[in-house]
């Protein structure tokens, strides 16, 4: 998951403006609720054209939780941050009806992060000391029900019609948009042992001290962050949205191989260069310092391409520039 400015893509046609489809849609909502009789208005505008299009230009056509493409494989779905039609974690709830059309409540989302399956993953304490002290990870792995769809847990008093703001929720999953995912998620980067998981960061004290109005069935959960001192939000983010189900572990562990020969390739192409050129103020043949200039530009090309593979448009970005920071710390030292 890496941070997305929303600002830098406009509202799309269909949510803008007082007589939208999406205004409209919100007056069928309001009198219905006012008065319910029969079935509720449908929620229709939140699929519109208009709103896909600019979804797909402001993620670059990745799931806005798991950075996966989408497009090659599936329908995007357009996800909802807080529910429309109800909340698993309060069957109280209408659903959060009154922003279904919102444009900063609209998320791109591939079908397993969104949507409820039984995936395998592996069994991890909030640290992952399992997988780290037994090297098992997906052997000792289950089949987890994890996606969110109608999930958002949160501390605080959840608001439950469209006369109370937002003010006293304190939501536990990242929203790419409002929050920085950087300060709750952290890739696990272990050459001896490369596996593309993503972790909980360290918190002090975890995110807040817990308050009134926690969700009972994620109790355990908050209570294994907490005592581990890691993000709430990171943690339950990992465990709603599956963040690491097998595949998607599987995907990411690829790209780390990748990134281990390309950095082997530069740092042996360095250093093939440099041996040709021990002594910068000796005299060498013109044959070799042409060699040595293409070696270095070969360098450069392999460098360049690990930075591509950092670009915002790329798939598992986030966990590429975490790669490449840690690569910088290994030159230094």
């Amino acid at each position: 998951m890496r941070a997305v400015i929303r600002t830098i893509a406009k509202a799309p046609d269909a949510l803008s403006g007082t007589d939208s489809p999406a205004a409209r849609e919100l007056q069928k909502l309001k009198a219905w609720f006012a008065a319910p009789a029969g079935s509720p208005p449908a929620f229709a505008v939140y699929k519109s054209d208009s709103v896909k299009k600019q979804l797909d230009e402001l993620f670059h056509g990745k799931c806005a939780y798991c950075e996966s493409f989408f497009a090659s494989t599936a329908p995007v779905d357009v996800e909802h941050y807080r529910p429309k039609g109800a909340v698993s974690e309060d069957a109280s709830h209408p659903g959060y009806w009154w922003v279904a059309m919102d444009w900063d409540n609209l998320l791109p989302s591939c079908i397993d992060c969104n949507r409820k399956r039984k995936q395998v993953t592996p069994r991890l304490s909030a640290k992952l000391l399992t997988l780290q002290d037994d090297r098992q990870g997906f052997n000792q792995g289950s089949l987890l029900l994890s996606g969110k769809k109608d999930s958002f847990p949160i501390l605080g008093q959840r608001a439950m019609s469209a006369a109370q703001d937002f003010a006293d929720e304190y939501p536990l999953l990242l929203d790419p948009c409002r929050d920085n995912p950087e300060e709750h998620l952290k890739f696990h980067i272990d050459r001896a042992n490369l596996i593309g998981l993503v972790l909980p960061r360290s918190h002090a004290g975890a995110d807040l001290a817990p308050v009134a109005g926690a969700d009972a069935a994620l109790d355990g959960h908050i209570e294994e962050a907490l005592a581990a001192g890691v993000s709430l939000k990171g943690s339950v983010s990992i465990h709603v949205y599956g963040l690491n189900r097998l595949g998607l572990v599987q995907e990411r562990t690829r790209l780390l191989r990748q990134l281990e020969f390309l950095e082997m390739l530069a740092l042996e192409v360095g250093s093939m260069a440099d041996e040709l050129v021990p002594d910068p103020d000796a005299p060498f043949s013109v044959t070799v310092a042409s060699i040595a200039k293409r070696l270095y530009f070969l360098q450069d090309q392999i460098l360049g391409e690990m930075k591509r593979m950092a670009r915002p448009e790329a798939p598992y970005s986030a966990m590429v520039r975490a790669w490449i920071e840690d690569f910088k710390v290994r030159l230094q030292a």
